[in-house]
C-alpha cells in the first residue's frame, strides 16, 4: 500500500509541476487545477472503465488520436458538447466549461505528459486521494486563492471522529467546498463498516441518500463533483450530492433535513451587503456566517448534531447575533465550543472555532452548560513553518469524550481542568448574565523568553523540505519546458 501512495505522491507532484507549461498562456493555479479536472476526467474514465457515461466521440482516445494541431479545436467543441451530452455526472461537471489554453502545443503537452504518467501503479481506491492531493497542493498555495474553501484535513478528521457518522445518518454541508467534510465522512463510515456486506436497498441508500451538500461557485462545484466520483460516492441520482445553488437563496430550504452536518462556512457580509433571499430566517442578517448558522440549526432533524466552524465574532456579537445565539442555544443543546489555533485558515489570522451541538426534540431550554475547550492560547502560529497535525487534536478528542452528542456517560465523564486546564464548563445562567456572549477565555499567555522565540530544529528542517520540493517542482517544470526526458532525468 505504501508503494501505491508514494506512487500517488510522484503523480502529484509531476501534475502540479505541469502548470509551468501554462505559465506562458497567463494561467492562474486555479484556472490550472479546473482545467486539469476536464482531462482528468476524461483520462480516468478511460483507466477506470467507466467511458460509457461519455457519448461516443468525445473520450479520451479520441483527443489523444488528433494531430497536435487539431486537439485545441476539438477539445474546446468537446468541452460545449459534453455540457450536455453523457450521464449526469458528465453534463454537471462540463457546464460552461470553457478552455483557458490559447495554444495547440500548450494542450498538446499536457495531453502526452498525463498520458505517459504510470496510471498502473495507483490503485482505483487511491485515485481520489490523489486528486484531493492536487486539491490540497492548490489551496496551499497562496497565489491560487484557493484555500479559503480548503479546510485542513486533520481538522476535519478530527470533527468526523468525535460525531462518529452512522450508516442511517443524512449528512449535509451546506457550504461543501470541494467536497472534503463529505469524503472524510464517507471513509469514517467506510473504515467502520463493512459496506460489502449491506443489503442492495441498503448499499443503494448510502450511495445516493447519505450525503447531500451545495457549492454555489461553479468552478469549484466542478471539483467537488470530481472529488466525490474518484471517493466512491455517486451525485448523479436520486437528488444527492453536492448540488450547484446558493444554500442562502430558496435553493437552501430543498436541501433535505440532515442527522449530521458538518460545515466551514464563508465568512464575511454577502455581497452587496444585501440579505439572503431565503424567507425563513427569523433574524434577516447580511452577515453569512450567521445566516449560515441559522440555516445549520434549521435543517437539523431532532437529535440530529452539527459540528461547524465560525469565526470569533459569532460568539460576542451584539444585536442580531446575541439574538441568534440565543435561539441557537434554545433550539439545540451547545454542549462543545473548540477554539481553534491561529493561522490554520486565512492568511490574515481570521480566529476560528469549531462549535457542536444537537438539536433539541423541543424549542426551549436545551442548552444547560457549555464546554470550552481552549486549544488556541500558548499555541503556536500555524503555517508552514509549524505544521497543523492530528496529534495536535488528541487532548481535545478524549476530553470530548466518546458521545457524539456531547453527553456525560459514565466511562467519559467530563472534567473542567480549572484555570490553569484547557477544559472548562460555563453555565447557561452564566452566558445569559454574559448577554449571551460565548467569548470565553481564562488561560494566560505565557512568555516565550525560554527559547528566544526560535522554532524547534524538526520545524525548520521541514520548512527547509518544503522549500526544497517547491524548487525541486519549479526545476522539474523548467526542465519540461526544455524539452528534457523527467523520467531519465529522474534515473
Amino acid at each position: 500500500m505504501n508503494t501505491t501512495k508514494n506512487a500517488a505522491s510522484d503523480i502529484v507532484s509531476k501534475l502540479w509541476g505541469l502548470c509551468n507549461v501554462l505559465k506562458d498562456d497567463g494561467v492562474t493555479f486555479h484556472q490550472y487545477v479546473t482545467e486539469l479536472t476536464y482531462l482528468l476526467f476524461l483520462k480516468m474514465a478511460q483507466e477506470t472503465g467507466t467511458e460509457d457515461q461519455l457519448p461516443k466521440g468525445y473520450r479520451w482516445e479520441d483527443l489523444t488520436a488528433l494531430s497536435a494541431l487539431d486537439r485545441l479545436e476539438a477539445y474546446r467543441k468537446m468541452l460545449v458538447h459534453l455540457g450536455s451530452h453523457g450521464s449526469m455526472l458528465v453534463r454537471e461537471i462540463f457546464a460552461n466549461a470553457s478552455s483557458f489554453i490559447k495554444k495547440p502545443v500548450t494542450l498538446s503537452t499536457l495531453i502526452t505528459d498525463i498520458d505517459k504518467l504510470d496510471w498502473y501503479s495507483v490503485h482505483r481506491e487511491d485515485l481520489g486521494d490523489l486528486y484531493e492531493g492536487l486539491l490540497e497542493k492548490n489551496a496551499n498555495e497562496k497565489k491560487s486563492g484557493a484555500g479559503q474553501y480548503f479546510t485542513p484535513r486533520v481538522l476535519i478528521d478530527c470533527m468526523v471522529a468525535v460525531m462518529q457518522p452512522q450508516l442511517d445518518d443524512t449528512i449535509q454541508d451546506p457550504a461543501a467546498g470541494t467536497g472534503g467534510f463529505l469524503i472524510a465522512a464517507n471513509h469514517w463510515l467506510r473504515t467502520h463498516n463493512d459496506i460489502d456486506s449491506l443489503t442492495e436497498a441498503q448499499q443503494r441508500r448510502y450511495r445516493y441518500k447519505t450525503f447531500y451538500g451545495m457549492e454555489h461557485v461553479q468552478d469549484t462545484h466542478r471539483l467537488a463533483l470530481m472529488n466525490l466520483m474518484l471517493h466512491g460516492i455517486d451525485s448523479s441520482q436520486d437528488g444527492g450530492g453536492i448540488h450547484y445553488g446558493d444554500t442562502l437563496s430558496p435553493e437552501g430550504q430543498a436541501l433535505p433535513k440532515a442527522s449530521l452536518i458538518l460545515t466551514n462556512p464563508p465568512f464575511g457580509t454577502k455581497k452587496g451587503g444585501g440579505l439572503p433571499t431565503r424567507d425563513d430566517f427569523t433574524y434577516p442578517t447580511s452577515n453569512k456566517q450567521f445566516a449560515f448558522l441559522q440555516h445549520i440549526y434549521r435543517a437539523l432533524k431532532p437529535g440530529g448534531r452539527a459540528a461547524v466552524v465560525l469565526p470569533d465574532n459569532v460568539l460576542f456579537e451584539s444585536n442580531v447575533g446575541t439574538q441568534i445565539r440565543r435561539d441557537l442555544m434554545d433550539k439545540c443543546n451547545l454542549h462543545t465550543i473548540l477554539r481553534l489555533p491561529t493561522g490554520i485558515f486565512y492568511a490574515q489570522g481570521v480566529k476560528t472555532n469549531v462549535l457542536f451541538f444537537t438539536r433539541g426534540e423541543k424549542d426551549k431550554g436545551n442548552t444547560k452548560e457549555v464546554w470550552v475547550y481552549d486549544l488556541r492560547t500558548n499555541m503556536p502560529q500555524f503555517g508552514k513553518r509549524t505544521l497543523l497535525t492530528s496529534e495536535h487534536f488528541e487532548a481535545f478528542k478524549s476530553a470530548f469524550g466518546r458521545d457524539p452528542l456531547g453527553g456525560s456517560k459514565s466511562l467519559d465523564k467530563r472534567k473542567d481542568t480549572g484555570e490553569e486546564g484547557r477544559f472548562r464548563v460555563f453555565t447557561r445562567d452564566r452566558i445569559a448574565e454574559r448577554g449571551e456572549d460565548l467569548n470565553f477565555t481564562w488561560l494566560k499567555e505565557r512568555g516565550d523568553d525560554a527559547d528566544d522565540g526560535l522554532p524547534e530544529p524538526a520545524v525548520l528542517a521541514r520548512e527547509a523540505m518544503t522549500e526544497l520540493e517547491s524548487a525541486f517542482e519549479e526545476l522539474r517544470g523548467m526542465l519540461a519546458e526544455l524539452g528534457e526526458d523527467l523520467d531519465e532525468v529522474d534515473a
